[in-house]
């Protein structure tokens, strides 16, 4: 209570030199814009950022303003607040986002309420108040951003903090400025310029700022989709994988021409237990059965439970199958795996490939058991991105696992055939990082001997494991994508090579086999970011030199989503290939590679 007295007096910071106040204004401002650019730098590295950045606003709090007059509690009491809770951030190791976030946006909060106060001190001007209005609004605005933002993360905690310290410090370094220029004119006897509204102006920018900023990210606190009950495994399921559990109606996406149902069915897990799965399967509405099933293994959705394409608004586009309706205007059927952890209780392997190809084959195994759908025995394999991958596993396993799903064809559409090229060069793609947390969220929930700190430098793991819990489909992915793109590059993302250790030993493990039990057509885009051609090439070597027969084919211009868009040329000849598989026509033997 003794030092609050002391510190109520002011006099101890009305003797600090002017020169050491116009310091520490700038010294907040420069921190501030650090701050907001660097989100993604290590935990600890932040601490020390926001801390001292605290203990900046709490200095600039209890120097004072220019012609306020006695030095009001409330101010000093907020001022003394911040300078305590930088020391706790400064001093406390070891202390998590959740504690940093809550602790900023109690401060920020508490500031802007008790500023309140100042609106109806005595003796203050039109300008000094609606300036006070100001800047407590705005801090009550930051305050709520920091505290009940849904997914706490370090970019948020960083940007809502940095922005509030960059307007404090600018505030100060007007004020001290100004001061400096009214004295220097007083010394010359002139008159002191009005420039009362400078200060208000600012206040004023910061509540634009506060607003626009709590309007522009509403769409990313809505809540994303939400696992309901049809996904959960009953006591009774079947003891044996393909098994149909239950089926109902799904509507999400599908044409008009069309039907379809979503299924949870069992499937084999990582360990060989069973495990249930969900899926859908669309047929059309018109026609005689016996469908041909196309097997669709959808690209990346997430890593979550939510993240099943049978929960999105979308459906199966969500995936990247954006051409369902051309599908069942060939009088094709189509069945898709959420696989297993979308949907149903995970986690999900991502990247891992005997029980993503299990999880495909299981589907066309129960859906065959759903009377409705009246499928027929044929069937090719296709698949996208993360899918491609677990259609070239589907592709070399049917034969042994599902010998009765008879598979024409298998369709590798830009697939991710190599994890540990693909995870070694994630942090050179913009927006890499965001694949990088589902598989490193994978491998770590999946093998006993991978753990985060052992690959991922010190921050940039909580970074990560936040952006696994977002699938590409929520709002808030927004969030995963401007801390992916200031990682992007960053060699500090990996504190060892991924390709390394435990870690690599299980990468390598799920590169896909070199060899199929049907033909193969592989489709890349030459212009792809995300997987280059360069080492798509190079597996296909690797087929090739293992006696398996390979139609690559490489689409130039085209990025890894956009090779199975329209007006890919891709689709056009995936159609043709297809047809000619379900009418059993031969393929040419050998390895050939073509670029459009």
């Amino acid at each position: 209570m003794r030092l609050l007295q002391r510190l109520a007096l002011g006099r101890l910071y009305a003797r600090l030199p002017e020169w050491v106040r116009l310091l520490v204004a700038a010294g907040a401002v420069v921190l501030g814009v650090v701050i907001v650019i660097r989100p993604t730098t290590a935990l600890g590295v932040l601490a020390w950022l926001i801390g001292g950045g605290m203990v900046l606003t709490g200095v600039i709090e209890l120097t004072g303003r220019d012609g306020e007059g006695p030095r009001p509690r409330w101010r000093t009491l907020t001022g003394a607040a911040w300078v305590l809770g930088g020391l706790v951030v400064l001093l406390t190791p070891g202390l998590t986002v959740r504690v940093m976030a809550t602790l900023v946006g109690v401060l920020l909060l508490a500031a802007g309420v008790a500023g309140v106060f100042a609106v109806f001190a005595k003796g203050r001007t039109l300008d000094a108040r609606i300036a006070d209005a100001a800047f407590a609004v705005s801090g009550v605005i930051f305050g709520v951003l920091a505290l009940f933002w849904p997914d706490i993360t370090l970019l948020v905690v960083a940007v809502v903090f940095g922005a509030r310290l960059i307007m404090s410090g600018v505030v100060d370094l007007w004020t001290r400025l100004r001061r400096r220029r009214d004295t220097a004119a007083e010394q010359r006897h002139e008159a002191r310029p009005r420039r009362r509204w400078g200060r208000t102006v600012i206040a004023l920018a910061s509540v634009a700022l506060a607003v626009t900023t709590a309007v522009v990210t509403t769409p990313l606190r809505e809540g994303s989709t939400v696992v309901d009950e049809f996904y959960a495994a009953p006591r009774d399921m079947p003891g044996e994988p393909g098994r149909l559990v239950r089926a109902e109606p799904f509507t999400s996406g599908i044409p008009n021409t069309a039907q379809a149902w979503r299924i949870l069915y069992t499937t084999t897990g990582v360990s060989g237990e069973v495990r249930v799965a969900s899926g859908v399967v669309v047929v059309p509405r018109e026609g005689d059965g016996r469908w041909p099933v196309i097997d669709w293994n959808h690209g990346t959705t997430g890593f979550s439970e939510h993240c099943a394409p049978s929960l999105q608004p979308r459906g199966l586009w969500s995936g990247a199958l954006y051409v369902l309706p051309a599908i069942i205007r060939e009088g094709w059927a189509v069945v898709a795996t959420d696989y297993i952890g979308l949907g149903t209780e995970g986690p999900h392997p991502y990247l891992v490939g005997p029980p993503s190809a299990t999880a495909s084959l299981d589907a066309v195994r129960a859906a065959r058991e759903l009377q409705e759908a009246d499928l027929g025995s044929r069937a090719v394999i296709w698949g996208h991105s993360q899918g491609g991958g677990a259609a070239l596993w589907a592709g070399a396993m049917a034969r042994e696992y599902a010998p009765e799903v008879f598979v024409q064809g298998v369709a590798a559409l830009a697939p991710a055939s190599d994890p540990p090229a693909l995870v070694q060069n994630i942090s050179s793609v913009t927006g890499g990082s965001i694949f990088a947390s589902y598989a490193f969220a994978a491998f770590s929930d999946i093998y006993d001997d991978v753990e985060y700190a052992d690959y991922v430098r010190p921050g940039a793991d909580t970074v990560l494991r936040q952006m696994s819990e977002r699938c590409l489909s929520d709002p808030a992915i927004v969030v995963s994508v401007a801390a992916a793109i200031g990682m992007s590059g960053d060699p500090r993302l990996f504190s060892t090579p991924p390709a390394s250790g435990p870690l690599g030993v299980h990468l390598r493990d799920n590169v896909a086999p070199l060899r199929q039990t049907a033909p193969l057509l592989i489709g890349h885009g030459g212009a792809d970011s995300v997987i280059s051609v360069g080492t798509q090439s190079d597996f296909v070597e690797r087929m090739c030199a293992a006696g398996q027969d390979v139609d690559f084919r490489i689409y130039d211009g085209y990025e890894h989503a956009g090779v199975v868009e329209r007006p890919s040329p891709l689709l056009d000849e995936l159609f043709e290939w297809t047809r000619a598989r379900f009418a059993g026509e031969p393929v040419a033997e050998g390895c050939t590679t073509t670029r459009e």
